[in-house]
């Protein structure tokens, strides 16, 4: 199974990114696990992600998350904007998949 965490101010403003995401991993029969945190919970999560997303408010984090994952090789990358607003589950999720496909 591999891993997906989004990152945002409080955890709290992806939860329905994420909810659209599962809609359609699960309607693909994809083995994915998705959620979502605050910046101050992400140190809790170091070895059990396969790919970081950061929402567009919290893009200022880009630098130091990369830094935080760099050893792990784990991509880190901000979610588009309009993806973003629009809640565009399908898009955040295949950005999300070839990321962790580099």
């Amino acid at each position: 199974m591999r891993t997906i965490m989004l990152v945002c101010s409080a955890g709290m403003s992806t939860s329905l990114l994420v909810t659209k995401m599962n809609i359609v991993a699960t309607k693909e029969n994809m083995d994915l696990k998705i959620f979502a945190v605050a910046e101050a919970e992400v140190k809790s999560h170091l070895d059990d992600v396969n790919v970081v997303l950061l929402g567009p408010q919290v893009r200022y984090l880009l630098p130091k998350m990369k830094k935080t994952f760099e050893l792990r090789e784990v991509p880190v990358d901000v979610i588009d904007s309009i993806e973003y607003g629009t809640m565009n589950g399908e898009a955040v999720l295949n950005k999300a998949i070839s990321l962790m496909e580099e």
